[in-house]
C-alpha cells in the first residue's frame, strides 16, 4: 500500500491521497470552520490535487470571506459560489457522459436537492433537475416519468412521508438514490419518518442516504457513474 499523502496544518490534517483512492479530492465540510481555516484547507487541496475542490454548507458571508482571502485571490484557480447549493467550487469538471436526474417532492426540499445537483454537477455528472413533483399531485411525476427514466441515475429528495422515492423506484429501471429531508409537520419527526419509509420501500433496490444529505447522494451517484464509465471503456 502506498504511503498516504497528508498535509498537517495544525488545526486539520488534509487527506491529499483521497483523489487517488476514490477519484475525487477530499470535500470540505464548512460549518464549524472559520473562513481562514477553510481558505487554508482549500489552498492545500488546490496545490496537492488535480480534481475539483468543493466546500459544502457554506453561507454567503463566509463564502465571500473565503473567496476574498489573499492566498486564493492570488491563486491560479478561481473559485465560485453556488448560493442555491451553499457550495464553493474550484476547478469544476465538465459534464461527462453519465446523466443524472434530481427529482424533489416539494419546494421546501429545494435546498437539499440543489446541494445534490450542485455537487453532482461540479464533479462532472450531466445533471437535470425536476422540482415540486410530490405525490400529493401524483399526475406531476407521472407526466415526467418517461423523461426521468432516460437518465442513467436518479436522485429523489423528499420529506413528509417520503413516498416519492417509492413511486420513482417503481417507475424507472435505473439506480435510484433516495434522500429524506427534515421537511414536514409533527409526525414527520424532522425527517425520521421519511427515512424509515424510504428504508422500508417496496420498490426494491432503492438506495437511501441520511437525512438532508444531498452531498452524500451526489457522491453515491459519482461512485455509480465511475462504474458505468469503466464498463463503457472496456
Amino acid at each position: 500500500m502506498n504511503e498516504p499523502r497528508l498535509d498537517e496544518l495544525g488545526f486539520a490534517v488534509v487527506d491529499l491521497d483521497r483523489e487517488r483512492r476514490q477519484g475525487l479530492p477530499e470535500i470540505v465540510y464548512g460549518p464549524g470552520k472559520t473562513s481562514e481555516e477553510i481558505a487554508a484547507i482549500v489552498t492545500s487541496l488546490l496545490a496537492g490535487c488535480e480534481g475539483p475542490v468543493l466546500v459544502s454548507r457554506v453561507e454567503a458571508d463566509v463564502a465571500a470571506s473565503v473567496l476574498g482571502s489573499p492566498e486564493l485571490v492570488s491563486g491560479r484557480d478561481q473559485g465560485e459560489y453556488d448560493a442555491g447549493a451553499r457550495l464553493l467550487v474550484w476547478r469544476p469538471r465538465p459534464a461527462g457522459t453519465v446523466s443524472l436526474t434530481v427529482v424533489s417532492a416539494g419546494t421546501s426540499d429545494g435546498p437539499v436537492a440543489r446541494e445534490a445537483a450542485g455537487v453532482a454537477r461540479a464533479i462532472g455528472l450531466d445533471v437535470t433537475e425536476h422540482a415540486d413533483l410530490g405525490v400529493a399531485g401524483i399526475h406531476r411525476i407521472l407526466g415526467r416519468a418517461e423523461e426521468i427514466s432516460r437518465a442513467d441515475l436518479v436522485i429523489v429528495v423528499a420529506g413528509m412521508e417520503g413516498a416519492l422515492a417509492s413511486v420513482v423506484g417503481g417507475l424507472v429501471a435505473v439506480p435510484v438514490i433516495a434522500v429524506p429531508t427534515s421537511t414536514g409537520y409533527g409526525a414527520a419527526f424532522e425527517g425520521v419518518t421519511a427515512l424509515l419509509a424510504m428504508l422500508s420501500s417496496c420498490a426494491a433496490g432503492v438506495t437511501v442516504v441520511g437525512i438532508d444529505n444531498g452531498l452524500g447522494a451526489a457522491l453515491a451517484a459519482h461512485r455509480l457513474a465511475t462504474t458505468l464509465d469503466r464498463r463503457a471503456s472496456r
